[in-house]
This record gives structure tokens, C-alpha cells and sequence, in this order.
């Protein structure tokens, strides 16, 4: 094993980890001051319980060989509880527990994302069930196809899309970023408007400075996310590193200055918002395309997704913190740009229609796009009427104009003299 490979990885995970709490901060600055804690605890409490999932089925349904070599869903009874990772492989560069842990991130961070499309309004009961069972059904299958890839003496068949067509997905755009924002418009449209939206004082962002310091702690997690997918401390990892800093400053200048055009200002809260656009775009073209193209994906993934945002008004779903306009919008464009900046200089090794490659990898990018947008959100509309009916996902009309961090967990996050007495059974004012 290679120490430095093994010294990197870590640290790549546990940057990756930092991203949990980094988009509770996000999230929670977007939200209106009553509904901050209920929006940090959904992100908490969903990557917590996928976590659980990931060691006891998880890992073996996304990594594990692929059951009938159908490239769809990996072998759960190959490495249920994880303990069959203990022995170490001394062949491989990384311990293949250390790429389990890394990996357990990712599934932690997609379902703590698509949380944002319900914030204020939904049961954390219910959203926790539906955590669960989405990971399960949703994102392990998907991230095998995208990120299980065969092993080179065939002993070990991978996902159809990583092993079959071999799209180009270097760090998650469509198992993690368009997965989750097909997810968040398909719960988005079974939960409803929240009261009163789209004018809503209640829900309106209550601290843009935590927006930008969680935006700012997402970019660091971000080369942990995109560099560490590299799985060594090398010259792709390098190259990766820098496509993801210049990609992410291009969208926040880009949203930036559409947002001056259009508005005669550039907010803070488009600032963060073409900061993520961007990462989001990088994130699966970073390890094919050259710096001057991650420039260009970043730009473009930072106007586009600032106009993208206003979808919800126009097509009336309340997407309350805009994970379809960033996160499935930038996944989409990011994916398919692929096929037009990629370059066989890059470590991916594979040249777009601007350098010479024609246009079938455009056509291989498109087709992994469809494939997990169609899946995702059909499942996920499905989960969750199944789960309305069932367990009901929305509170009480009353609780949500209220709030719901009272309704919920009986706390508030900022007290004040109205507030009641007792807001929980641990901390008493």
C-alpha cells in the first residue's frame, strides 16, 4: 500500500464528512428563523441513518459484484456488516475499507441534499423513513451503476454505466447531484406549496452570513469530494484540484454578473448559490476537461442555473432551497458538457466534440443522464405517495406557519419573549 495515497484519502473523507454539517449551515441560513434547527436536524439525521445503512447492506448493494452481471444493483449478501473488509488487501494502493468509508460520505451527502426541497413543512418522522428507504432503493443502485466498475481481470462485473457505455462521471454528477435534484422536484410535487408561498415572510433566508460560510465550507469539503475521487496523491488528483478552484470562482462571478444585469445587484445569496452551481457542474466533468475548460463549465453552470432558479415560480412547485435549479440543473449541464470540453490530455483520457472527439460521447452523457433522472424521480414520486398515504408527510398547517423547530423538537434556535417556557426535556429557560 501506498502511504501518501492512504494519508490522502483520509483526509479526502474527512473533508467530504465536513460537508454534512457545512450544508446544515447552508440550508439553515436559507430558511426563516423558525425552521433552522428542523433544517440542520434533517440533514443530520438523514446522513446519520444512511451511514447505519451503508455498513449493514449499503456498501455491498453499491460496490458489491453485480448481481446476475446485469450492471444494475450489487450483491447484498456480499459484504453485509462490512466485516469482510477488515483483512487488508496488500495489492491494493488503499485499504478497500478506507474507499468504503470515503464512498459512505457520498451517500450521506446526496440524501442530506435532497432535504432542501422540503424545508418547513415535512414530518421529520416521515422524512427520516423516507431517508432510508430512498438511499436504499434509490441512491445504492445508482451509485452502482455510475461508480462500481469492473475489475480488469473480469472476476468482478461493475455498473452498466461506469463498465457498459463508460460515461464519464468522475465524482458524482449524476449518481449524487442529479440524483439528488430529480429526488428533491419529484418529493417537492408530492408535498405541496408551503402556506402562503410563493410570498412567504416566515420562510424568507433569516442569516446570509451562514449561507456564506457554509457555501465556503462546501468548497473546501468539495476538493476532498472531487480530488479525493481520484483515490490517489498524483497528478490527476492535482489536476482535478485546480479544475475544481477555478470552475467554482467562475460561477459565482458569472451569477454575479447576471444578477447585476438583471437586478442592478449582486447579492451574497447569489454569490454562494453560483459558487455551488459551479462545484456542482465540476463535479463530474473534473477529471476530462483542462482548466480553460472548467472555467467555461463553471461559467456557464452559474449564469444558467441563476436563470434556472425561477422555474419553480413558472411551473408553481416550491422548491424551497432551489436543489432542482442548482443541483439538478448544474448536474445536467456539467454531465453533458463533458461531451463537448473533454480532453484526452485530461486524466480521463477522452477528447469532446470541440477537441476533435465527434459527438458520441455526447450521446454516451446524454444517455446517462436520462437513465438516472427517469429512475430517480419516478422512484422517488412513488416512495413518496406510497409514504403519504401511509404516515402523512406534511405537519399541521398551524405548526408550519408557527414553526416547525417548536412542532418538531420542541426547541427553538433564537429565543425571545414570546417563545414558550419549556422547549425541550434537556435544556430549560
Amino acid at each position: 500500500m501506498d502511504s501518501g495515497n492512504v494519508a490522502w484519502i483520509l483526509a479526502s473523507s474527512a473533508l467530504v464528512c465536513m460537508m454534512i454539517p457545512a450544508l446544515a449551515l447552508f440550508y439553515g441560513g436559507m430558511v426563516g428563523s423558525r425552521r433552522i434547527l428542523n433544517m440542520m436536524m434533517m440533514c443530520f439525521g438523514g446522513a446519520s441513518l444512511v451511514a447505519v445503512l451503508w455498513a449493514l447492506f449499503g456498501y455491498s448493494m453499491a460496490f458489491g459484484n453485480s448481481a446476475g452481471g446485469l450492471g444494475l444493483i450489487g450483491d447484498v449478501t456480499e459484504f453485509p456488516g462490512m466485516g469482510q473488509l477488515l483483512a487488508a488487501d496488500e495489492a491494493a494502493s488503499i485499504p478497500v475499507i478506507l474507499f468504503a468509508a470515503f464512498q459512505l460520505f457520498f451517500a450521506c451527502v446526496t440524501t442530506a441534499l435532497v432535504a432542501g426541497a422540503a424545508a418547513g413543512r415535512m414530518k421529520f418522522g416521515a422524512w427520516m423513513l423516507f431517508a432510508g428507504i430512498w438511499a436504499t432503493i434509490v441512491y445504492f443502485p445508482i451509485a452502482h451503476w455510475v461508480f462500481a466498475f469492473s475489475s480488469a481481470d473480469g472476476s468482478v462485473t461493475g455498473g452498466w454505466i461506469a463498465s457498459g457505455i463508460k460515461a464519464i462521471d468522475f465524482a458524482g454528477g449524476t449518481a449524487v447531484h442529479m440524483n439528488a435534484g430529480a429526488a428533491a422536484l419529484a418529493l417537492a410535487l408530492v408535498l405541496g406549496k408551503s402556506s402562503g408561498w410563493p410570498k412567504m415572510e416566515h420562510t424568507k433566508p433569516h442569516s446570509r452570513p451562514l449561507v456564506l460560510v457554509g457555501a465556503g465550507l462546501l468548497w473546501v469539503g468539495w476538493f476532498g469530494f472531487n480530488a479525493g475521487s481520484a483515490l490517489s496523491a498524483g497528478q490527476s488528483a492535482s489536476v482535478v484540484f485546480l479544475n475544481t478552484a477555478v470552475a467554482a470562482s467562475a460561477g459565482l462571478l458569472a451569477w454575479a454578473l447576471v444578477e447585476r444585469l438583471r437586478s442592478g445587484a449582486a447579492t451574497s445569496m447569489g454569490a454562494a448559490s453560483g459558487l455551488i452551481s459551479a462545484l456542482v457542474a465540476i463535479t463530474p466533468a473534473c477529471g476530462a476537461v483542462s482548466p480553460l475548460g472548467a472555467l467555461a463549465i463553471g461559467a456557464i453552470a452559474g449564469a444558467v442555473c441563476s436563470l434556472a432558479i425561477e422555474l419553480k415560480f413558472r411551473l408553481g412547485f416550491d422548491d424551497s432551497l432551489d436543489v432542482v435549479g442548482v443541483h439538478l440543473v448544474g448536474g445536467i449541464l456539467g454531465t453533458l458538457l463533458i461531451g463537448l470540453f473533454a480532453t484526452d490530455a485530461a486524466p480521463n483520457g477522452v477528447s469532446g466534440l470541440f477537441y476533435g472527439g465527434g459527438v458520441e460521447l455526447l450521446g454516451v452523457q446524454a444517455l446517462a443522464t436520462v437513465s438516472v433522472l427517469v429512475y430517480s424521480f419516478g422512484i422517488t414520486w412513488i416512495l413518496a405517495k406510497i409514504l403519504d398515504r401511509i404516515v402523512g408527510l406534511r405537519i399541521k398547517p398551524e405548526d408550519e406557519l408557527r414553526g416547525i423547530d417548536l412542532a418538531a423538537h420542541s426547541e427553538a434556535a433564537y429565543l425571545t419573549d414570546e417563545d414558550p417556557v419549556e422547549l425541550g426535556s434537556h435544556h430549560r429557560v
